[in-house]
């Protein structure tokens, strides 16, 4: 039994630590984690327990780092919508309390579709990411290509 929870314990470790997950993936790994283990604590029956608080956990983590990608997509879609070019918008998310800044390039015209080019960056870390965003004709910025600058 403990085997088995060890196991996943160090399943849900693993899979928090992968740099591509996003938001939502990273809140159903951290609430898987901690639904096992409140699971475990809680029911009789340690195996079940963990197991419906693994499944409960998930749920809700994803839920909740799904909004919070949520939050951050509309500050950048609002900066590449209306945004001056080579101005920063600044914003901290409610929920996480991270601060980014997203800053757009000038729309240009390819293809028959309107890009900006759009730096965000994480105020913390200091890590930014470059992206190339196209607009839709209901008005909705799709990031097409994403890439860490090489310096």
């Amino acid at each position: 039994m403990r085997k088995i929870c060890i196991a996943v314990l160090m399943a849900c470790f693993l899979a928090a630590g992968f740099g591509c997950a996003n938001k939502a993936q990273q809140g159903a790994t951290t609430g898987a984690l901690a639904g096992a283990t409140l699971g475990s604590l809680t029911f009789k029956d340690k195996l079940l327990g963990a197991a419906v608080g693994a499944g409960v956990g998930m749920m809700v983590g994803y839920i909740i780092g799904n909004e919070w990608d949520k939050n951050d997509e509309r500050q950048v879609q609002q900066t590449l919508e209306s945004g001056r070019s080579g101005q920063a918008n600044v914003w901290t998310n409610p929920d996480t309390g991270a601060s980014y800044t997203a800053t757009p390039s000038p729309a240009y015209t390819e293809d028959h579709r309107v890009y900006r080019d759009v730096t965000i960056k994480d105020v913390k870390s200091g890590e930014e990411v470059r992206a190339q965003a196209w607009r839709d004709q209901q008005g909705v910025w799709h990031i097409k290509d994403e890439r860490r600058p090489t310096s």
